[in-house]
C-alpha cells in the first residue's frame, strides 16, 4: 500500500535495482527457456502451463508444469514444499494415529 494518496513509484529506480541484483539475468534465461520449450511445441500461449526449473538454478534442465503444480511448491523442494509449518504439524499427526 502506498505511503501517502500522491505517491509515485520511481520506476527507474526499481529498474536499477532489479539490475543489480542480477533479476534481469535470470528473468531472460526463464524467458529464453518458455521460448526453446514453444519450439519445440511442449507449450503454447495461454494454455496454464509453466516451464518449470529442475532444481534451484535455471541450470537448462527444465520440464513442464500446470501453474498450479509449479506454483504449489513454495519456493522449496522436497517433502516441505507449499506447506505452512502448521500444516506440516497437522499432517503428521494425522498420519501418525494411522
Amino acid at each position: 500500500m502506498p505511503s501517502s494518496p500522491n505517491y509515485k513509484r520511481d520506476l527507474k529506480q526499481e529498474y536499477a535495482n532489479q539490475v543489480k541484483r542480477g533479476e534481469t539475468k535470470v528473468r531472460a534465461k526463464r524467458n529464453a527457456a518458455r521460448r526453446k520449450a514453444m519450439k519445440k511445441g511442449l507449450v503454447k500461449k495461454g494454455d496454464g502451463k509453466d516451464v518449470n526449473h529442475a532444481g534451484r538454478r535455471a541450470t537448462g534442465k527444465t520440464n513442464i508444469l500446470t501453474k498450479s503444480a509449479n506454483r504449489s511448491h513454495g519456493g522449496r523442494i522436497g517433502n516441505r514444499a507449499g506447506k505452512a509449518r502448521g500444516a506440516r504439524i497437522a499432517n503428521a499427526s494425522k498420519r501418525r494415529k494411522k
